[in-house]
């Protein structure tokens, strides 16, 4: 019975080796991108520098494919959304302030600083009416978003107007303000309502049906308001001035809901967009964007009451503006400037493609290829895979470095001094936290030599006030000392490593000193500055 009771061999395995690699990872120098900061990178930049002076007013036509216009000098210049580049140029007798696009597209209304607000069809670049009624120069025009027939528009003579267009005349002379009257904007879901704002501070909103002419409802912003918007909803708007954004809510009688100060200049334009696709759930998240004379945009999530991105401008901003297929984004700036960015559409990339072809008649779509078919069989290796495809990925071979391939071998010392010869400080610390993860790593500095010893003492001296690996080096420092004082002081160029150590941590702890003072003067200031 006991001849049978044989002990049979056990297999031995060796677990699966990884190359050596530092546990504490430094922090990256600048923060990592959020999606929606990925987002507006995806626009790509594009400079129209071909313009004379400021550009005061942008807008986009409300239909497919959503061209803009640009009021400049004595100038409206019509842009293609898809290649920003002019497609016409309308002249006139003075400098334009505004511009503003029917609800069809179909026609463009346009303000100068004579008093005069001209209509032209956007095809034909054809003059239909002429809109004289004020006193000192025009700064806004808008046409209502549910209303082809009436035009809304406010000047310097602190009167609002409202025109009906096809007869050329006044139907409400609107005298609410006590000061330049500078923006405007029209109710998304009433065709009668519109807002204005004015150099007085206040923001009012006006009903045409209402028989005594008086604002609805007015709110003070605070400083002389340079531009208003509705908000998607209709129900809230949102006016900019001085360094603020404040988004009011109209229902509830003119409650100020939030206020945005994250500029440091005057804030001249504001728009909505919306970011995401064309459909699904991101198309409901709508954006406020605004530009300022400090040459930054910013982009604010009024859902969430904060800033998710910002773009900086070497050019003082005057005026933004938003396509509504949330492809291309237009910022004009005082110097004549135009700062365009579009995303690469899908469709874009059809178009272009298969615009060549247009005047050769049809052209056949390729057969798919399927398993019955020869040419199945002799696809290139760079055929990219179709959807349902089953993908079998090629394992890559580990290349391990010659420290690991000593680490492998348990040669700890030999580990050590090689990646000591090398210059990457990774894989020196690396090697470091394997060795003390093994326990090792005071076996071998006691048995280095000289010549190895003062390989380590002149890495420490080098890196061990780094703030990431200050951990680490800071107590093997003080181990070393101990454990080689003697070798250190029978060897002169050990003594050598160990002054320039000394003097590095004497200068580290200079500047910390220096730092600690600084903060004791800048913590005061900032209590007071968040108590405001």
């Amino acid at each position: 019975m006991a001849d049978l009771l044989v002990e049979q061999p056990q297999e031995i395995t060796i677990s699966k080796t990884f190359p050596t690699k530092p546990k504490l990872k430094s922090k990256p120098k600048t923060p990592l991108k959020t999606p929606e900061s990925k987002y507006w990178s995806s626009f790509k930049s594009h400079q129209i520098s071909n313009l004379i002076s400021s550009i005061p007013s942008i807008d986009f036509s409300p239909i497919s494919p959503h061209h803009f216009a640009a009021a400049n000098s004595a100038s409206l210049t019509l842009f293609s959304s898809r290649t920003l580049s002019p497609a016409s140029t309308i002249s006139f007798s003075d400098v334009v302030t505004s511009c503003s696009f029917r609800c069809d597209g179909s026609l463009i209304a346009a303000s100068d600083l004579s008093g005069l607000i001209r209509v032209f069809d956007v095809k034909t670049r054809t003059p239909l009416r002429r809109l004289r009624s004020h006193a000192r120069p025009v700064r806004f025009v808008k046409y209502p978003l549910l209303d082809k027939l009436h035009l809304v528009s406010g000047g310097d003579d602190s009167v609002v107007k409202y025109w009906d267009v096809a007869g050329e005349s006044v139907v409400l002379d609107l005298y609410g303000h006590r000061d330049y009257v500078r923006c405007g904007d029209c109710s998304p879901t009433d065709g009668e309502m519109f807002v204005t704002g004015s150099y007085d501070h206040t923001a009012k909103l006006w009903d045409v049906r209402v028989d005594s002419k008086e604002s609805v409802i007015e709110v003070n912003h605070g400083n002389p308001v340079e531009d208003v918007i509705f908000l998607p909803s209709g129900g809230m708007v949102a006016t900019a001035g001085g360094n603020s954004v404040k988004i009011w809510d109209l229902i509830g009688g003119g409650k100020m809901v939030y206020s945005m100060e994250s500029h440091n200049k005057t804030v001249t334009s504001i728009c909505v967009g919306k970011v995401g696709k064309e459909s699904g759930e991101e198309a409901l998240q709508y954006r406020i964007f605004s530009v300022a004379l400090d040459g930054y945009m910013k982009v604010f999530d009024y859902a969430k009451m904060k800033v998710t991105h910002s773009m900086r401008f070497p050019a003082p901003l005057m005026s933004i503006g938003f396509s509504l297929d949330c492809m291309t984004r237009v910022i004009g700036s005082s110097n004549g400037i135009i700062f365009a960015g579009r995303r690469k559409a899908k469709e874009d990339a059809g178009e272009s493609k298969v615009g060549n072809f247009w005047a050769l008649g049809n052209v056949e779509e390729p057969r798919a290829l399927r398993p019955t078919y020869f040419r199945y069989f002799h696809r290139s290796q760079g055929e990219k895979p179709n959807e349902g495809d089953h993908l079998i990925m090629r394992q890559k071979k580990v290349k391990f470095a010659e420290h690991d391939k000593l680490l492998k071998k348990f040669r700890h010392k030999e580990a050590l001094v090689s990646v000591l010869g090398g210059k990457n400080t990774e894989n020196v610390v690396a090697v470091m936290e394997e060795l003390v993860a093994r326990r090792k790593l005071l076996k071998c500095v006691v048995n280095l030599d000289d010549e190895e010893l003062g390989l380590l003492l002149g890495f420490l001296h080098k890196h061990s006030t780094m703030p990431r690996h200050s951990g680490l080096l800071t107590g093997l420092t003080r181990k070393v000392l101990e454990m080689r004082a003697e070798d250190i002081r029978a060897s002169d160029a050990l003594k050598g490593h160990i002054r320039n150590l000394k003097r590095s941590v004497e200068e580290e702890i200079r500047i910390q000193h220096s730092l600690q003072e600084i903060q004791g003067v800048i913590s005061p200031l900032l209590r007071i500055a968040g108590r405001r």
